[in-house]
């Protein structure tokens, strides 16, 4: 257990002594007496939030709120819209490779429609008793212990996305989000337009989406370390630092220079220590694209 300290704000956080036995899954437990209202900024992965505290967390956004456990898909919270908050909050939060999210929810991420939803629609009473025994246990450990053997029980009852699609996204995050779709499209013996409409049905965002928010997310983590906005656009990318600033902005409703003081982001340091977006990138023997379905 480590102790995040960020102006007034005080969380304790926990991490994993062990990788799940799932590839692709990463999760961090919170512990937040006051959960001051904090911007959620997106990332490239389905993030899951199981509560099992005195209190509740409370989501606030466009459509209105949802407290409790929820489910957000992929880049959940563009433009700056999506805020946390509420008191004696503690949670597992697990981050899902877009790749495995349908196995393991037992819905698309297309089917969450950009939206927060709460867990207890997707699972039912399942949400209730994961809940009941995160509680029930007095150690952090246990509890990932228990979400993983959860995540791996859906995950290996759950349908797979295709291969091409789950090539394609490695390739996404292994490069950054600066592949051509045209490209990745040409790897896998594909079309562009069977690529999009494959890709965006069963990970939820279209691959030009993807690549963006993946390049993106590795911009603004190098922002929050430290580094000047015209070096960042310049490594990551981007056309030039204007186009940098256009896209945080979009992201997440403010600047660059804003956006390197977020809680949300500089925690990660702690909580997701090896910096990976969770997307199981290519192994040594990976026999490579698969190639010739149709």
């Amino acid at each position: 257990m480590r102790t995040f300290v960020h102006g007034e704000g005080v969380w304790d956080v926990a991490c994993p002594e062990r990788p799940s036995r799932v590839a692709g899954v990463t999760m961090a437990g919170f512990g937040v007496r006051d959960l001051a209202a904090l911007r959620m900024v997106p990332h490239p992965a389905v993030t899951l939030v199981l509560e099992f505290g005195a209190g509740s967390p409370v989501m606030d956004h466009a459509a209105g709120q949802q407290r409790g456990s929820v489910v957000a898909g992929p880049g959940i919270g563009s433009g700056g819209g999506l805020w946390a908050r509420g008191e004696d909050v503690e949670c597992v939060q697990v981050r899902l490779s877009p790749v495995i999210a349908r196995a393991v929810l037992g819905v698309s991420p297309a089917e969450l429609d950009g939206a927060v939803v709460a867990l207890d629609d997707l699972w039912g009473r399942e949400a209730s008793r994961i809940r009941e025994r995160l509680g029930s246990v007095r150690s952090w450990q246990e509890r990932f212990a228990l979400t993983d053997a959860l995540l791996a029980r859906r995950h290996g009852s759950g349908p797979p996305v295709d291969p091409e699609v789950a090539w394609v996204w490695r390739r996404i995050v292994g490069s950054r989000g600066l592949l051509r779709v045209d490209v990745l499209a040409a790897e896998v013996g594909w079309s562009r337009k069977r690529l999009w409409s494959r890709f965006g049905s069963q990970l939820g965002l279209a691959p030009k989406r993807a690549a963006k928010l993946v390049r993106f997310d590795h911009a603004v983590h190098r922002l929050v370390a430290g580094e000047g906005p015209a070096r960042v656009a310049a490594d990551a990318g981007y056309a030039d630092q204007s186009h940098l600033h256009r896209d945080v902005v979009a992201f997440t409703g403010t600047t660059p220079a804003a956006v390197a003081g977020e809680p949300f982001l500089a925690v990660d340091d702690i909580a997701w220590p090896d910096g990976t977006i969770p997307g199981e990138p290519r192994r040594s023997g990976d026999p490579g694209p698969v190639t010739g379905r149709r």
